[in-house]
């Protein structure tokens, strides 16, 4: 928290110095760390998801019981993310950012490659299956990684007693990726320091003045999901006071501010919600894994703001047909989406293509969408964590009596 105050001050103040200040330090000093410390994070990020989603289905044992898991968790992602951004679709009209201030539509030019090759949600569900999985870890696929890895717990769960060193290699290799992700959060607050004041400094204050209506009206729609959708859900079905789930998930809330990752805030994401939220390992190993790839819900709510922003901008009128449009292809595109700094600008040409409106828009968002981009990718895990919060205690009579660590005896017999 301390580094991410102080990197907030030395961004402002970098905004407000000459550009080639800003250009010296973010070149030698800020961009460095902050890079290093995403760089040691998403090192590990590959492997963790794959030792954790096999013990996953490890502690889950019966296929039927991962097949219950599955449906509820992906219900409750694609139902919170079309709730997202019908909300953040409803806060626009409300505010009309798109009409408070004069926004030159003359030359506006946004690079929308890579958008084509994401459209083909069928092809997503079809890629879903590695054809080489080594291929796949060695470029961080997250939905064939999450697939191998259940395919192999599926395995060493049939084969029993035949794959018992299968079974300490994978539980050894999870706590040595544990032990390593403790180590770099010792560097937590140099990074965080780092990549909010160079991306703070980066903005401008002109920027943020410009886009301040935009800017108002995405973050009023995170915090309105978080607290209404989140916190309901929680208490509603997690049984879990809001308060305490909100107040016990907001270090992995803050480290997600700061990385704008999904992916690179996944480790810590998971041990604060079995350690400080009591969601069995079983049910965070396997779902939040698959919500930092298919739970856009942060993303969602910008895309959502955005399209009638860019259409106030425009003077497009969108009908209501266009309108379900919008959420349709949204909650579609959320499917799959890498978790990284900067996709949702790339799906949000997509969703602008599926009513006609000019993708070019896109640039007009693009200064301040940096400081956006931390703030809905904070939302985009604290979803994760409910639905694991939800579905624990949805499975909680289904659950076997111990945990995972329940191996370490049958391998020692």
């Amino acid at each position: 928290m301390i580094g991410l105050l102080l990197g907030v001050a030395v961004g402002l103040a970098l905004a407000g110095l000459p550009g080639n200040i800003y250009d010296m330090a973010n070149t030698y000093v800020l961009s460095p760390v902050g890079t290093v410390f995403l760089n040691l994070i998403k090192m590990l990020v590959v492997p963790i998801v794959f030792f954790s989603i096999i013990l996953g289905v490890m502690g889950l044992g019966d296929p039927k019981e991962l097949g219950r898991v599955g449906t509820k968790s992906l219900l409750f992602f694609l139902t919170t993310t079309a709730l997202a951004i019908v909300l953040a679709m409803g806060v626009a009209y409300v505010i009309q950012p798109g009409e408070r201030g004069d926004f030159p539509t003359t030359g506006l030019e946004f690079d929308a490659s890579g958008s084509e090759e994401s459209s083909n949600i069928v092809q997503t569900f079809v890629n879903m299956i590695p054809t080489n999985p080594v291929q796949a870890l060695a470029e961080g696929n997250m939905l064939q990684i999450i697939v191998f890895a259940a395919l192999i717990g599926f395995a060493m769960i049939a084969l029993g007693e035949k794959a018992r060193t299968w079974r300490r290699f994978v539980k050894q290799g999870d706590r040595i990726m544990m032990y390593l992700i403790h180590l770099v959060m010792k560097l937590a607050p140099y990074g965080a320091f780092a990549l909010i004041a160079s991306a703070i400094g980066g903005i401008g204050l002109e920027a943020v003045q410009a886009m301040a209506w935009y800017m108002i009206a995405v973050v009023l729609t995170l915090a309105l999901h978080s607290v209404i959708v989140y916190g309901g859900a929680v208490a509603l079905l997690g049984k879990m006071n809001p308060v305490f789930f909100f107040k016990n998930f907001y270090e992995a809330m803050t480290f997600a501010f700061s990385t704008s990752s999904s992916n690179a805030t996944l480790p810590v994401s998971m041990e604060v919600a079995q350690t400080k939220l009591g969601v069995p390992r079983s049910i965070s190993s396997f779902v939040q894994p698959l919500g930092a790839t298919v739970n856009m819900d942060g993303t969602a709510i910008m895309q959502g703001v955005a399209t009638i922003f860019i259409a106030q901008v425009f003077n497009a009128d969108l009908t209501m047909t266009e309108l379900l449009t919008v959420v349709i292809t949204a909650v579609l595109a959320s499917i799959g989406t890498a978790g990284v700094p900067g996709v949702g600008l790339v799906m949000l040409a997509l969703v602008l293509q599926s009513v006609n409106l000019p993708v070019e828009g896109i640039a007009l968002i693009i200064g301040v969408d940096r400081i956006l981009d931390m703030l809905r990718t904070s939302v985009n895990i604290t979803g994760d964590a409910a639905c694991a919060v939800v579905v624990s205690k949805l499975e909680e009579k289904h659950l076997p009596a111990v945990d995972e660590d329940s191996w370490d005896e049958v391998d020692a017999k």
